[in-house]
């Protein structure tokens, strides 16, 4: 009889289960790499608060000690990964869920002109995590002890050039390939064996510079494209060969193209987002036939995003624009026709990611983050707090997992509880 009466609790524990996660009350997901699983910045975890206390949501914990960092975390599978700058060095760290240091370990030299510090979020697949220093270095390590399984100096692998701040970027990891920006003649992009680091192809035609892009991968039906910014133009190369899909010459519609295209773009059914600060505006790309063509469907001059990205939530664009380099707006556009729907002034300009509908906007002056509802209708906040600790700029993104906010500042990574009770 008691036996019988577990296998009943628990068989209806089971469906409860079961119903929760089929109705969208209770889902957590990873955040295996920069801007999330798709990289497009938007988390697709339900049960999160959609309002604060007065003070922000509940810390769980914290820890100073990171060095120089704008570089965002990755969590898996009950891991934390972060990258920083101690004396000079960048270091990996490996945090499990508690906030207890499991391991770090120093892969290289930093960047050693203006903003030395790390920029590389690290991406997390299967048992390797891999980051691209500042100084182009790409490394792979292994997930449960932080060995180095393999490294490469692509920058001088590849004859590479360095653009004024050095390389920021996060590697892309498309089936066997870690595809990265050296920089080189004939080798602008490159695809490197995940396991052993060894060069698959490399960009032949393709000699422009990185421009703080991190590439994305593009779908078209079965075909695979990696997607980026460079120095002069936006470009589609075929993930398995690294062909020249198409390139697309940013003076074909900006007034005064700068070499400076931090943005990742964003892809939604047959179309591409791009966008850069400094006045550069965006455009939205459709993509042709099996997607070896694209053409403009719209450009638009008010949304110019610096560093912060960009998420589309509902058919619309929310983002922050640039006004100078210490101020700019938030703004909404529609995705279809790129019309603006509202630019509004909140301290300045900042980061942005999502989840359940609701916006994470980060400013980038004082620290305040707040939690806006996404609506085209207005820039609504409903709580926001000022992140107390950490010092430099507030550059780095957030990043959301398993009912939990990641803030990193600086040399401070800060946890918070944004679950429902």
């Amino acid at each position: 009889m008691k036996n019988g009466l577990k296998l009943m609790l628990w068989f209806l524990q089971t469906l409860l289960l079961i119903n929760l996660f089929i109705n969208g009350v209770l889902y957590a997901e990873d955040w295996p790499q920069f801007r999330g699983p798709e990289r497009n910045g938007v988390s697709k975890e339900t049960g999160l608060l959609k309002t604060w206390p007065k003070d922000g949501p509940a810390l769980i914990w914290s820890y100073e000690g990171l060095g120089e960092g704008y570089s965002s975390p990755s969590i898996v599978n009950n891991n934390i990964f972060v990258t920083g700058v101690l004396d000079g060095q960048e270091i990996l760290f490996a945090f499990d869920l508690q906030g207890n240091l499991k391991w770090k370990m120093q892969y290289g030299p930093a960047w050693t002109g203006t903003f030395p510090s790390a920029r590389t979020t690290p991406t997390v697949d299967g048992e390797n995590i891999y980051v691209c220093s500042g100084m182009g270095k790409v490394v792979c390590f292994n997930v449960a002890s932080g060995k180095i399984k393999w490294s490469l100096q692509a920058v001088e692998e590849f004859n590479g050039e360095y653009p004024k701040w050095g390389m920021a970027e996060s590697p892309l990891v498309i089936d066997d390939k870690v595809i990265c920006t050296p920089s080189g003649k004939d080798a602008s992009l490159v695809a490197l064996h995940k396991e052993t680091g060894k060069i698959i192809w490399r960009s032949e035609g393709l000699s422009e510079l990185a421009s703080y892009c991190s590439p994305i991968l593009v779908q078209k039906g079965n075909k695979k494209i990696i997607a980026t910014m460079l120095e002069n133009s936006f470009v589609g190369l075929d993930a398995n060969t690294g062909k020249i899909m198409w390139q697309d010459k940013f003076s074909s519609y900006q007034n005064d193209p700068k070499d400076i295209n931090p943005v990742s773009p964003i892809q939604y059914d047959n179309y591409i987002f791009t966008t850069s600060g400094y006045n550069d505006g965006s455009a939205l790309y459709q993509l042709l036939n099996d997607g070896s063509k694209i053409q403009k469907a719209w450009v638009d001059i008010t949304l110019d995003t610096h560093i912060g990205g960009i998420v589309l939530v509902n058919g619309y664009i929310y983002a922050s624009n640039w006004e100078n380099n210490r101020n700019g707006n938030w703004v909404c556009l529609d995705w279809k026709t790129g019309q603006v729907m509202y630019e509004k002034k909140w301290i300045t300009k900042g980061s942005i990611i999502s989840a359940e509908g609701m916006l994470y906007c980060y400013e980038e002056k004082e620290g305040n983050l707040a939690l806006v509802v996404a609506t085209p209708k207005e820039f609504k906040i409903v709580s926001s707090f000022k992140v107390p600790m950490g010092s430099g700029q507030h550059w780095a993104h957030p990043a959301i997992s398993d009912g939990r906010l990641h803030i990193r500042h600086g040399d401070a990574l800060m946890v918070y509880n944004i679950k429902v009770k």
